[in-house]
């Protein structure tokens, strides 16, 4: 069992390397515009295959799950329905240390967002995408904390696949809408999954002591 627990513990730690030098690849990408290429065509295969009137206020549902509004509502009830407070916190503090991570990195970044072909009105920076850091980092926590506590493997998995796939569809919403690149959503999903590990490595022992 130990030695299983030190594997996972390797695994997790290149998992985290790996993402963050593809964080930083891309954004180096941004810096010198050499993805925007990319970016505009895989837009344009969205606009020419997927995009329609009767999707688009499916989208705009599935993006607000990746807002700040819908994300504070569900970690306040979150708090309220858990009974370890303790997982209720780490709930709330996660959701405030990637906005604030992801504030930091848009200043020190300054993408701007795509224009012309916008389905919904947004402000300030493209990169690295809020509603993608935002998704990863508040659903992928659930997704530790139902891998961590469910006991029936159909219900776990149940979970962590609805779960996983909800964070996707937010990613490619905002692609959709047209107010960030698909490398704003590859980057916000990277350099999160990299912060998580960190994040749970650092407060497990906090909301799992007996």
């Amino acid at each position: 069992m130990s030695e299983n627990k030190e594997r996972i513990k390797k695994i997790k730690w290149v998992v985290l390397f790996i993402c963050l030098i593809c964080f930083l690849a891309i954004a180096e990408d941004v810096l010198e515009d050499e993805i925007f290429n990319a970016d505009i065509s895989f837009y344009n295969f969205l606009s020419e295959h997927v995009i329609s009137d009767s999707l688009t206020p499916i989208v705009k549902v599935i993006t607000n799950f990746g807002g700040i509004v819908c994300l504070v509502i569900l970690a306040i009830l979150s708090f309220v329905i858990i009974k370890n407070k303790k997982i209720g916190l780490t709930i709330i503090g996660n959701l405030g240390i990637s906005a604030f991570l992801n504030y930091i990195l848009k200043i020190i970044l300054q993408r701007p967002r795509p224009t012309g072909y916008r389905l919904i009105e947004e402000t300030g920076y493209s990169f690295p995408s809020g509603h993608s850091m935002a998704s990863m980092a508040f659903y992928g926590f659930f997704i530790y904390l139902v891998y961590k506590n469910v006991k029936n493997k159909y219900a776990k998995w149940g979970l962590i696949t609805v779960l996983s796939l909800l964070i996707i569809s937010i990613g490619l919403s905002r692609v959709y809408l047209g107010v960030h690149y698909l490398s704003d959503v590859l980057g916000g999903f990277l350099v999160t999954i990299s912060y998580l590990i960190i994040y749970i490595q650092l407060i497990k022992d906090f909301i799992f002591e007996k």
